[in-house]
């Protein structure tokens, strides 16, 4: 299914593709997002998103037009990866499940991402390498885009997470739970040397009512801020590697996470 979308200086082109995953055993839906008319002669970028289902609800195209238009963004592919009812499982930390076990398939997704969709897209676009490549999403998604970023350094540049869940533990609050059981946390922390990466890190005041200490923090702005000095512990600084949008009213929904999205594609792939 081809949809195009007319402006006065570019034109995007919607592309819905299929690929039949043999590590995830499902066919996987991606829209692809293109502008027709780059300058050849600049390298194209790389966006892989997850809940890419919410590419309407995000108004990503009119954003990309806007910035495309007033010349604020290179030209990049945008990868959205639809979820389906497995996404409680695919997306979390690869290298283990949360306390109720969400997640087991987290390395099965990140194997995907490797080794059946970028070698699609490269041959898709029909070039070998990709200008900045990033990997971003939204609540679970971002924790996946964070934990896949992470660990594969040499395929990605930059990372973006919209009300990211690093609430992701290993005990529940029930069972001892301290916050050294957040597991995202503990693997910045354990994770040898500093990799080259780059973190664009958003939260809005009213993601949630949880406050699981009692600070009058909620939980979504007490988890990030507390992976933000993580990783300033392990030698990045702000706002060179690291940028942090609060949205005062922000909500944990799409038309919080769309009203930040310019933000973070200027932030990404600025021209």
């Amino acid at each position: 299914m081809y949809m195009s979308w007319p402006i006065a200086e570019m034109t995007i082109t919607e592309e819905t593709i299929t690929i039949n995953s043999k590590l995830l055993g499902r066919d996987v839906t991606c829209s692809l997002l293109m502008p027709v008319d780059y300058n050849k002669t600049e390298a194209l970028n790389l966006l892989l998103l997850n809940d890419g289902q919410e590419v309407e609800n995000l108004q990503l195209i009119p954003a990309l037009q806007q910035l495309y238009n007033t010349s604020k963004i290179k030209p990049l592919l945008v990868a959205a990866i639809h979820a389906n009812e497995d996404r409680l499982q695919e997306y979390g930390t690869a290298s283990q499940a949360d306390y109720k076990n969400r997640g087991s398939k987290a390395s099965d997704y990140n194997q995907f991402i490797l080794d059946e969709l970028l070698p699609f897209l490269h041959q898709y676009v029909g070039i070998k390498s990709f200008g900045t490549t990033a990997f971003a999403g939204f609540s679970l998604g971002g924790l996946t885009a964070f934990d896949v970023a992470w660990h594969n350094p040499e395929v990605f540049d930059k990372v973006g997470v919209f009300s990211g869940s690093f609430w992701w533990r290993s005990k529940g609050l029930d069972e001892g739970y301290s916050d050294n059981d957040r597991i995202m946390h503990r693997l910045v922390k354990d994770t040898p040397g500093k990799p080259e990466l780059k973190f664009w890190l958003q939260t809005g005041t009213h993601d949630e009512t949880a406050d699981r200490n009692q600070n009058g923090i909620i939980d979504s702005i007490d988890d990030t801020i507390d992976l933000i000095a993580a990783l300033e512990l392990k030698g990045y600084q702000r706002p060179a590697d690291i940028q942090y949008v609060e949205v005062v009213g922000g909500k944990h929904d799409m038309p919080t996470w769309a009203a930040a999205m310019p933000k973070f594609l200027t932030w990404a792939f600025k021209a």
